[in-house]
């Protein structure tokens, strides 16, 4: 599915996550990765770039809690605003444990029908394992409200 016909998918139902879970972006390596393999599993979609000190700074506790509630069907999708050498880097710094996909500037757009108005990072989406949007926050997920969102819906 290209980006445009995601978006327009979004503008008609925004509080569906469906158009999301059909959209396939290109990992680290340029591969191409469907959000659809995650299907049935709690997925929390942050989109985060390395420029963003913000996101920098919540996505160590992405990295635990990928670790330790992960084998509970919870999966981490980072969707970076960003170059790939730029992630290559940072992930490995971070020794990040969750795929990291390359929306460039236009994962902004993908993100705004969702309910990111602004364009702003980090804003991240929690979807439920029917594939429901269960809750989306702009600005970084404290740590024990990560854990209580994420813990109702395992």
């Amino acid at each position: 599915m290209g980006l445009g016909i995601g978006v327009a998918l979004w503008d008609r139902h925004p509080s569906d996550a469906a158009a999301l879970l059909a959209l396939s972006l290109p990992d680290v390596q340029g591969r191409p990765q469907s959000l659809s393999q995650w299907r049935g599993k709690v997925l929390v979609v942050n989109f985060w770039a390395t420029w963003c000190e913000p996101c920098r700074e919540e996505m160590p506790q992405f990295v635990q809690a990928q670790r330790e509630l992960g084998p509970r069907g919870l999966q981490f999708i980072g969707i970076a605003v960003d170059q790939p050498d730029k992630v290559i880097q940072f992930a490995s710094e971070l020794d990040l444990n969750y795929p990291a996909l390359i929306g460039g500037y236009d994962a902004f757009e993908l993100s705004r029908p969702l309910g990111n108005r602004l364009a702003a990072l980090p804003f991240t989406v929690i979807i439920d394992r029917e594939g429901r949007v269960a809750h989306t926050q702009l600005g970084p997920l404290k740590k024990g409200q990560l854990r209580s969102i994420v813990g109702n819906l395992l």
